[in-house]
């Protein structure tokens, strides 16, 4: 029902309660109101304004389009899920289709018991005023109270003097059955267009409805519900976000990872509730005991992450081990103290720069902390700069982590070794064999039956090269290019290098990329490793002129790589496959006789055959 200022019979009108029919602070400061205090910001001023506000006279629209008008604001309803652009594209098609000469959105603040009104007139000025709930004859008051429309000759409620002499409609918007808040539309023509302001509240409490349900959707989908933290797709927001500022403002940001160790065991022992009730302790009592700008969230089933803005690793090291001592401080029945929790941690931009990467630095530490054990009662927690990266711990913790990131992320465990291999700051000839033998390693490890094989080559190779009285200098170039012989197989796809069964052309015409790769991949871009290039290159080049890549032949085959390719095929003839047993020490000395003169060096073949029964047999 409308309600005009010359009609005082307004329904209990010295009884009203300001809220009766109305719910206070409907919508959350940090959302909806949020959003209505910058409504306005950005907009240009629409074309032909009112040069004079104070103008009387009746402006005439002729004919409204009342089909374009409900389209517009069906539109606006369906496409917009910003407030602050919906509420301005409502602005725009009151001020356009209806000629308005402001519109104005009021919220209750229950804080300081006002309605605050935020106005915006046809120029695109902006106003902002409160009145107060307890102004029970103040009509804006009036129409929150009774939920029903006002009809005003004037806008002298609004005590803005270039707006006073505006007719103006105050609409209350409901939601649910509820009033939530108010418009306030200025308009000549307000009687004749009543009926438009109605179906406009109807669609402003449908995009009021729609915004808080969609803020608690958001709201609830970064939220882990069952430790109350951040969830993990939050986390990563968070701290891209985190870098980002960090990066501009040359400070350094930590993360932390707990792992809460014998979860499985609990949930068996115990009950999956029972592991809850110790994820949500962990949880609780990280989250209390971080300072106010730091973020913890859920990372996985039983980890929990931790942001520290503007900490170092040591700093980050002291913070992670006094929140382990609070955790050893807390009791789980049937469980005891909470002291079992591994911890990692890196750094931006010591350890990396790159998102990414940071954490899957943070993943492996935890993996080594996991590793480590625990000393006096509590687990060690590990840096990533605490520990070398080509350590057998290290390198198996980096193995697990990048295995479970390809699927996540698409990020090879080979690339990434090889990435840290090329970024390796190489001191000694010491440390390069000790890299060099760790890379070998993982390497061949993505097939159980070539494990070892490259240190083996490598030792088949130095014993041949010493046989023949090479210098100590040569047998140790011979050492290095052996274990790097198959680093090539890095880009080779894994179901032709496991393939089990004989491979088809394609397949071979793969595999024989191989040692071109190395050179490739890992041996030109590290200046130190570019004297191996022959014997990684040629290795499968043949006495006959019949090998790859470049069907070298005799002795324009590099000697280094005429050794290492009976290493390599020795090896090959005495190890287990998918498709046969490993051959006899006679079998593959015979297989290597047969091929002396035609696939290799036949005096290399005779000078291996007379040291092979020194070496094992068997791998």
């Amino acid at each position: 029902m409308q309600k005009s200022k010359n009609n005082t019979d307004i329904k209990n009108k010295d009884t009203l309660s300001p809220q009766s029919n109305m719910t206070t602070n409907p919508i959350d400061k940090s959302g909806l109101v949020a959003k209505i205090n910058i409504l306005g910001s950005g907009m240009t001023p629409i074309k032909n304004p009112y040069g004079n506000f104070n103008h009387h006279t009746e402006k005439s629209l002729g004919v409204i389009d009342y089909a374009g008008f409900i389209k517009q604001m069906n539109d606006i309803v369906k496409n917009n899920v910003d407030l602050k652009d919906s509420l301005n594209e409502f602005h725009n098609m009151f001020v356009n289709r209806l000629n308005c000469t402001y519109t104005a959105m009021g919220f209750i603040s229950e804080h300081s018991n006002t309605v605050n009104i935020k106005l915006l007139d046809k120029n695109s000025n902006v106003y902002s005023l409160k009145v107060f709930m307890n102004d029970t004859e103040n009509e804006i008051i009036k129409a929150l109270s009774s939920g029903e429309i006002i009809t005003l000759n004037d806008s002298e409620v609004l005590k803005i003097p270039s707006l006073v002499n505006h007719p103006c409609a105050i609409i209350p918007i409901k939601a649910q059955g509820r009033t939530i808040c108010l418009t306030m539309v200025s308009d000549y023509n307000v009687q004749t267009h009543i009926s438009l302001y109605q179906l406009a509240a109807t669609n402003l409490g449908l995009l009021f409805q729609n915004s808080e349900l969609y803020e608690k959707v958001a709201q609830s989908s970064y939220t882990d519900s069952l430790t109350n933290l951040y969830t993990h797709r939050r986390f990563h927001e968070l701290l891209s976000q985190e870098l980002e500022y960090a990066q501009v403002s040359k400070t350094k940001v930590s993360v932390l990872i707990f792992d809460i160790n014998n979860m499985g065991q609990i949930n068996r022992d115990f009950g999956h509730s029972k592991g809850d009730e110790v994820i949500k302790v962990v949880a609780s009592k990280i989250n209390e005991n971080i300072k106010k700008q730091d973020i913890a969230a859920r990372y996985g089933g039983d980890k929990i992450a931790v942001i520290l803005r503007n900490m170092n690793a040591e700093e980050a090291k002291y913070m992670a081990e006094y929140l382990t001592y609070t955790l050893s401080c807390c009791l789980v029945d049937d469980i005891g103290p909470v002291n079992k929790v591994s911890v990692g941690i890196a750094t931006y931009p010591d350890d990396s720069a790159d998102k990414e990467k940071l954490l899957i630095l943070a993943e492996q530490a935890v993996l080594v902390s996991k590793t480590k054990g625990y000393t006096n009662g509590r687990s060690i927690i590990v840096s990533t700069q605490d520990y070398d990266f080509w350590d057998d711990t290290a390198l198996n913790s980096f193995a697990v982590v990048m295995a479970k990131r390809h699927s996540q992320l698409g990020i090879n465990f080979e690339e990434a070794l090889v990435e840290q291999f090329q970024n390796e700051n190489i001191v000694s000839q010491n440390h390069l064999i000790e890299v060099v033998t760790s890379l070998a390693s993982a390497i061949d490890a993505k097939d159980e039956y070539t494990k070892d094989h490259s240190s083996s080559v490598s030792r088949y190779s130095v014993a041949l090269a010493r046989a023949i009285n090479l210098p100590e200098k040569e047998v140790e170039r011979i050492k290095l290019g052996a274990l790097l012989h198959d680093i090539g197989k890095i880009g080779i796809p894994e179901d032709v290098l496991t393939k089990p069964s004989k491979l088809t052309d394609e397949e071979f015409k793969i595999i024989q990329q191989h040692p071109s790769i190395g050179v490739q991949k890992i041996l030109d871009p590290n200046p130190l490793l570019h004297d191996l290039i022959p014997i990684v290159k040629y290795h499968h080049e043949q006495w006959n002129g019949k090998g790859y890549p470049c069907g070298l032949k005799g002795e324009n085959i590099p000697l280094a790589a005429r050794i290492v390719a009976i290493a390599d095929t020795y090896h090959a003839l005495i190890s287990d496959r998918p498709y046969r047993k490993g051959m006899s020490f006679e079998k593959a000395c015979s297989i290597l006789e047969e091929g002396a003169g035609i696939q290799w060096d036949k005096e290399l073949v005779r000078q291996f055959i007379a040291i092979a029964p020194s070496l094992a047999t068997k791998i």
